[in-house]
């Protein structure tokens, strides 16, 4: 590696920060968000403050001639007791947009759950560096995407060469939020999340406001989208909603006209895409909850099942076919009023046909591949010619 004494240190600012919606200043160094802190203050689910701050689409974006890079981190990893072991975060730089390297930290906390005893305990760690080395000289854009399942604190920057921030390069900005599965689900790294794989095929600055467990067409979510700025929104909604059986069909109607409507103050003409949910078979017909397989949990796998009865479609509860069908309508009727309104139906990304193929491995979340064939998916359907979000002339 190159003499130290002539590297720079780089503070981790907005400039060089992208995706984030907010960033808190902490003991060690910064911790980027992905919802402000008013919006935090609204909801004290645990599950919310986890995943928010977990960095989904966040990345150091910056030009450098540098052939050396180190970064260090203080992860924060969360175990469940008596479940498999979750997959460590991975971090991915790209060079120009290619991927050249790959990496995961040591270190940092560990936080262990007994869902049994609703308990925790932390195993305390150190600061990791990470080292990218041997880059190409000349000058080219960097890129260092978070992983998406750990919180992640940014403690320094270093680098051989002097940076620049990449500035506005001309790249549309692209809002999406969604569930566990825009999220990162089981991706296998933070660049190949279904929507960072449609975001590099299609060459857009991506904000990634998938929340696991929390698409839940919470008002402080749709006021946040309000006031991003964004050329191009996109909503993906139903699967949370099944999950927690959280409303019937009277309070969703309402629900999503409320959420679009928040959204639209902010952006009167912005595309906007309304996404149904992808298929997964065990909610199709039958309602939420989604429960964990205690079978498939005393033989070491994490599998979901439907808590539900199917008769009770009757009375209201939602399954995704239920919500395919409510969020189709409303497109159609809000659409004679605004133009730049969009419909995507789930199943074109990943269908009852791609089941046999690509099997959800725990019944609810799609695996690496595929997340990308998902992208790929979106990226033609939606970027592409004719699609909502392809680029004027």
């Amino acid at each position: 590696m190159n003499d130290q004494s002539a590297w720079v240190t780089v503070p981790v600012s907005p400039s060089i920060l992208r995706g984030a919606r907010e960033i808190e200043a902490t003991a060690r160094g910064v911790l980027p968000h992905r919802l402000p802190a008013w919006a935090r203050g609204q909801c004290d689910d645990p599950q919310l403050a986890m995943v928010e701050a977990q960095p989904a689409g966040i990345r150091l974006a910056f030009r450098t001639t540098a052939t050396d890079i180190e970064l260090d981190v203080f992860p924060r990893r969360r175990v469940y007791a008596g479940m498999p072991p979750r997959p460590v975060g991975v971090y991915d730089l790209l060079v120009d947009g290619e991927l050249v390297r790959q990496c995961s930290a040591d270190g940092g906390d560990v936080v262990t759950f007994d869902m049994a005893t609703g308990t925790s305990s932390t195993q305390a760690g150190a600061v990791a560096t990470l080292a990218f080395t041997q880059l190409p000289a000349r000058d080219k854009r960097v890129e260092i995407w978070l992983p998406y399942n750990e919180i992640t604190e940014l403690v320094a920057l270093r680098v051989s060469a002097p940076v620049a921030p990449v500035g506005n390069d001309g790249r549309r900005v692209w809002l999406h939020h969604g569930s566990s599965i825009s999220h990162g689900s089981n991706a296998d790294s933070p660049t190949t999340i279904w929507p960072a794989v449609a975001a590099l095929q299609s060459h857009v600055d991506l904000i990634n406001l998938g929340l696991g467990g929390s698409a839940l067409l919470d008002p402080f979510t749709a006021r946040t989208m309000r006031d991003t700025r964004a050329d191009l929104v996109s909503v993906k909604i139903g699967i949370n909603i099944v999950n927690f059986d959280l409303m019937r069909r009277r309070a969703f109607v309402p629900a999503v006209h409320g959420f679009l409507d928040t959204i639209r103050e902010g952006h009167p003409h912005t595309p906007l895409l309304v996404v149904s949910p992808i298929y997964c078979p065990i909610h199709e017909h039958t309602p939420g909850p989604s429960l964990f397989d205690t079978a498939a949990l005393a033989e070491g796998r994490l599998s979901f099942l439907a808590g539900g009865d199917a008769a009770d479609v009757a009375q209201g509860k939602l399954t995704l076919t239920v919500i395919r069908d409510v969020l189709r309508g409303i497109v159609a009727q809000r659409a004679a009023s605004d133009p730049h309104l969009y419909y995507l139906d789930g199943l074109a990304l990943y269908g009852e046909g791609d089941m046999e193929a690509m099997p959800l491995p725990d019944t609810l979340h799609p695996d690496g591949p595929t997340h990308r064939r998902m992208g790929e998916r979106f990226a033609a359907a939606v970027f592409g010619a004719g699609g909502p979000f392809a680029k004027a002339g």
